[in-house]
């Protein structure tokens, strides 16, 4: 059974950092595309990021260009999002999800596997 578990969300103050980490269990994390994805409260889950599961590609949202970076470390089942000079508009709860073989697909019908989330409140 594929398990996402998402941790490192917080409270923060505008321009400070956190870094998400999502550990997957149940599943080949090698063969699998991750993503990040978020929602805020009355708001649609939009896509964040994601990094294939060969080469290490990544894309983001235009939102969060420049300041969030996704990275992976296979040997630990784990996918990281590193968030810097955060603002109030990225609070949301984030979503860690995955797909097999995938490509890096920013909908969520791209993705096949997801965690419960993880709260980020920015503070301004």
């Amino acid at each position: 059974q594929v398990q996402l578990v998402e941790s490192g969300g917080g409270l923060v103050l505008a321009g400070g950092s956190l870094r998400l980490s999502c550990a997957a269990s149940g599943m080949i994390f090698s063969m699998h595309t991750m993503g990040w994805f978020r929602q805020a409260p009355g708001k649609e889950r939009e896509f964040v990021s994601a990094i294939n599961w060969i080469g290490g590609s990544t894309r983001y949202a235009d939102s969060v260009k420049g300041r969030f970076t996704i990275s992976r470390d296979d040997a630990k089942n784990t996918v990281y999002l590193q968030m810097n000079t955060l603002k109030p508009e990225d609070t949301a709860v984030y979503y860690c999800a995955a797909v097999r073989y995938g490509a890096l697909a920013d909908s969520i019908p791209g993705y096949n596997y997801w965690g419960r989330g993880t709260q980020v409140t920015v503070s301004s």
